[in-house]
């Protein structure tokens, strides 16, 4: 009938504009809404909303009118799986047609309805029933239902099977958006790859634990697993994924109700503890997690085991956030790392302040690399047998206030990590070059090597060689009156990139030097291969060299790996007579320390290199050693 439709037409427009605003929050609510609606509308006893859940293989009651009373526990209407239902419930996992009982529209093959209403009635009291089905379609997918049902007889129109249809088709709609809106807020709140809560899900949980009224302390663990780069290096990422989500696994299982376990990324976890109340627990819980993680696991026919350094922060709720609870615990946790590996570091108010002026110096790094900030002292490298001057060692300060005159240990980290390294060292390259030049000029007959340090940036850099072929010609310089030293680590980081770049600076006549030989991983097969002159060690294993035998066969090991591959030998950090006594007996007489000099600024090192030579601390006293039985005897230590 006209007037029929027309009623209808406006209950399905009505209905249309209700849910229009639905969302993930609101769809449960604005459902039952548009149930009401239907129900008044309606000669009905109630009507649902069901969605199915294919992973699961089950339809979910999402919305009911009117609400039952006295809902059996467990509800036989609430969640019900394919394989265990009736006909009736079992046709809905993917049926395209409304399905009417009693029939009165053509449709399918007729099913039997008696299991259906034993369900029917088991859930809500109502005996025989009529009931109409209409199924919400998604593309090919039938992803819900939209039932209404009325005790005893009742005959269903075209009409109302045609509006009822459009309203199903806009659920179907509503129910897609909220889907997808919430696999967006999946994806934002949990770890791609091992499924653990994301960085966003951390901070928001840490929030509310931090707030002023919440118990305290909180407890954070910051894990960072230990040379992963290496297992990806050798098994390839796949294999370093299946790792991390073992990891995952393993601090999942061994949390506690209430922990939140999260990856920040790459292989750093982050476990927020629930219940302790003291650093004692926190530490238990630390070594616990530590344990798990480093039992081994089988990938690829490998066994493969890592360690995992633990970060321990405590945290008042009102009186830190969730950032600083955070950079806490990292902190922590690269103390572990310093040391070594696979250990555990705590908090304490001292990390904070190194923090703080790291931050002073990363602010104010960038708009300081100039001469009026940076400036250079000069450190002379020496023949240990006749104090002769073979070359100077540029070394860069930063005049830095209020920190005051701060050593490169401080900001070349920094440098690296925010990407300035590369401006650094060019300013370092050029002021070192332009001090040579005038010290030449003034001093005619001049005759040295200028040392500077090269960061990894510069030397994988596609034109290093063209800036210091630049630099060069700029103040007339020979290659090879400069030297440009790397440290080991880099050597094995790329070492295709370096060969090629050190093979460019090797025809430009440019000396290259290892610096701190002997800490990284470098093998005979890599120094084979490179352009390298010099290898200079480690200043660790020269301290002690008169107290530990270990010591003087590392670098006796070091001076008879240079000499077989006829490169030359620089000792650092010489501070005392006796390891002069024993570099000499072992064959290395060329070094840098405090013994010697200290670096010093340019016009406290010119009157140095006018001598040519700086005055030997022992030769006052006449001291005589016998170097080896092939060496002639020094006036030495």
């Amino acid at each position: 009938m006209p007037g029929t439709r027309s009623t209808f037409e406006s209950l399905v427009t009505r209905i249309a504009a209700r849910l229009m605003p639905a969302d993930a929050a609101s769809h449960r609510e604005v459902a039952r809404g548009v149930l009401q609606d239907l129900f008044e509308h309606l000669d009905i006893d109630t009507c649902f909303l069901r969605y199915n859940d294919h992973a699961i293989g089950a339809t979910i009651l999402i919305a009911e009118w009117p609400p039952r009373g006295n809902v059996p526990d467990p509800d036989p209407l609430g969640t019900v799986y394919f394989r265990d239902a009736d006909p009736i419930f079992a046709a809905s996992e993917h049926m395209k047609k409304p399905l009417l009982i009693p029939v009165e529209l053509p449709s399918d093959t007729p099913l039997d309805a008696s299991g259906y209403v034993d369900r029917v009635r088991a859930g809500s009291g109502m005996p025989d029933v009529s009931v109409a089905a209409v199924p919400l379609v998604s593309g090919q997918v039938t992803t819900g239902t939209l039932g209404f049902v009325k005790e005893g007889y009742r005959p269903w129109s075209e009409d109302e099977v045609n509006a009822l249809t459009l309203i199903a088709a806009l659920l179907a709609q509503v129910q897609a958006r909220v889907r997808a809106e919430e696999d967006l807020r999946r994806a934002a709140y949990h770890d791609a790859l091992t499924g653990l809560a994301s960085r966003r899900a951390l901070f928001e949980h840490l929030d509310r634990r931090l707030q002023e009224d919440e118990p305290g302390p909180v407890g954070v663990l910051f894990l960072d697993l230990d040379r992963l780069k290496a297992l990806n290096d050798f098994l390839g990422h796949q294999a370093a994924d299946a790792y991390l989500c073992h990891i995952a696994e393993r601090l999942s299982r061994g949390s506690e109700e209430g922990d939140m376990v999260a990856r920040l990324g790459g292989d750093e976890f982050v476990i927020v503890l629930s219940g302790v109340s003291s650093l004692e627990e926190a530490m238990a819980r630390a070594e616990a997690m530590q344990e798990a993680v480093g039992v081994s696991v089988a990938l690829g026919g490998q066994t493969v085991g890592r360690g995992v350094s633990v970060g321990v922060a405590l945290g008042t709720p009102g009186e830190v956030d969730s950032a600083a609870l955070l950079s806490h615990a990292d902190q922590a946790m690269m103390v572990a790392k310093q040391q070594g590996g696979n250990d555990i570091g705590v908090f304490t108010e001292d990390m904070n302040e190194k923090v703080e002026r790291r931050t002073i110096i990363e602010m104010n790094l960038r708009t300081s690399i100039d001469d009026d900030h940076l400036t250079l002292e000069y450190q002379p490298e020496v023949d240990l047998r006749t104090g002769e001057i073979l070359g100077v060692e540029a070394l860069v300060r930063w005049k830095h206030s209020p920190l005051g005159l701060l050593q490169p240990g401080e900001f070349i980290e920094i440098a690296e990590s925010t990407n300035l390294a590369g401006e650094l060292g060019e300013w370092v390259i050029g002021r070192a070059c332009a001090q040579l030049a005038e010290w030449k000029q003034r001093i005619p007959d001049l005759h040295m090597v200028m040392s500077v340090n090269v960061s990894p940036v510069q030397l994988v850099s596609m034109d290093f060689d063209t800036t210091v072929k630049s630099v060069l010609r700029r103040y007339a310089m020979a290659g090879s009156e400069l030297c440009l030293e790397i440290t080991e680590n880099v050597v094995v980081g790329d070492l295709n990139r370096t060969k090629d770049t050190l093979s460019r600076l090797e025809r430009l006549g440019v000396w290259v030097a290892i610096d701190d030989f002997g800490t990284g991983y470098s093998s005979l097969g890599h120094l084979q291969s490179l352009p390298v002159d010099t290898l200079k060690i480690d200043r660790g294993f020269v301290r002690n060299l008169e107290h530990s035998e270990g010591d003087r066969v590392i670098v006796d090991s070091i001076v008879g790996l240079a000499s077989s591959f006829g490169l030359y030998v620089v000792a650092e950090g010489v501070e005392t007579m006796g390891a002069v006594k024993y570099l000499l007996e072992l064959g290395c007489t060329r070094a840098q320390g405090f013994l010697l000099s200290k670096p010093a600024a340019p016009e406290r090192i010119e009157p140095m290199l006018r001598a040519g030579r700086i005055p030997l601390p022992w030769e006052a006293d006449r001291w005589r050693w016998s170097t080896n039985e092939n060496q002639e005897q020094s006036r030495i230590d």
